[in-house]
């Protein structure tokens, strides 16, 4: 009796959905029918019949049995490992792009290597800048130059100061011009304007260069190039200019912005010991001191000349 009664607790929670109904009326009738044979024959223990062990494996039980024995790790499995995750392939990706944009090989060769020779003036002008910074530094500091002295130091970086500066409002003129011969050639249609505007600045913009002090002549200039090239992009895109005229610029801007950083960083340190001569207050100083000088020995000379 106390089996059964057991077996039929295990079908209860076997049961569900529309056999519940079911389960609940032999559930009934299986216990009726229990206490009557309990009470004639008073068996201890009665061994479970098939009927009731049929009860007990019904459909739900023997599923999730099934879905268990399925999904439990076995030991002959094979340890499946995760696989390697390569950390550097984003930086490859990366590295690659970046060659590709200075391999250039879009650029016709002749315009590739008259561009090239046209920024190695700036870099050359701009190292020497450099270099003359560090031996008038060293001049100051120790009380002579390394490789020469402070003094032809000095006077070396008065010539270099308006190369560099010069040629760089040439470059810029020259950059604005290309736009003029685009809309001439009506290359991607006629623009206008717009077109020529951008030609209108660049030399606007470049040749005040020439009157500014040293630093802030670099520096307006750095910028120019930086407009210039975003300005070339977004004519690349309207269809403006060829398509591989925006990495062209992108390369000799990166060369000349590069030579203009490295003018920057070498004349750091020069504004306390160096005068530069450079900037339109310094020569028209210049101008009224010589304009002095030459008023000063016209008057010693006609007092001289009345004397005797």
């Amino acid at each position: 009796m106390l089996y059964r009664t057991a077996a039929t607790r295990s079908f209860l929670r076997a049961a569900n959905g529309a056999n519940a109904s079911v389960a609940r009326s032999a559930l009934s009738s299986t216990i009726f029918k229990a206490q009557l044979t309990s009470s004639a024959r008073q068996f201890p223990l009665a061994r479970p019949t098939t009927s009731s062990l049929a009860l007990a494996t019904r459909k739900p039980v023997t599923t999730a049995l099934i879905r268990y024995a399925s999904t439990k790790p076995s030991k002959d499995d094979p340890i499946v490992e995760d696989p390697d995750v390569d950390m550097m392939a984003g930086v490859r990706n990366d590295m690659n792009i970046i060659k590709d944009t200075f391999t250039l090989k879009d650029v016709p060769k002749d315009a590739l290597y008259l561009g090239m020779a046209g920024v190695i003036p700036y870099l050359v002008t701009s190292v020497q800048t450099a270099y003359l910074a560090w031996e008038m530094n060293n001049a100051v500091t120790t009380g002579s130059g390394v490789y020469m002295s402070g003094a032809t130091a000095e006077l070396l970086m008065d010539v270099i100061e308006p190369i560099q500066i010069g040629y760089g409002a040439v470059i810029l003129s020259f950059l604005g011009a290309v736009h003029w011969g685009l809309e001439w050639a009506g290359y991607g249609g006629k623009a206008g304007w717009r077109r020529y505007g951008t030609g209108v600045i660049a030399p606007a913009v470049a040749w005040p260069t020439l009157l500014m002090p040293a630093e802030y002549a670099l520096i307006t200039q750095f910028c120019a190039f930086t407009f210039l090239y975003y300005n070339d992009a977004r004519a690349a895109i309207k269809g403006w200019t060829p398509a591989w005229y925006p990495i062209y610029r992108f390369a000799l801007t990166f060369v000349v912005g590069a030579s203009i950083v490295i003018s920057l960083i070498g004349r750091e340190q020069l504004s306390s010991h160096y005068d530069s001569r450079h900037g339109i207050s310094d020569k028209v100083k210049a101008l009224t001191e010589a304009v002095e000088h030459e008023r000063a020995a016209a008057a010693e000379k006609k007092a001289a000349e009345e004397a005797e």
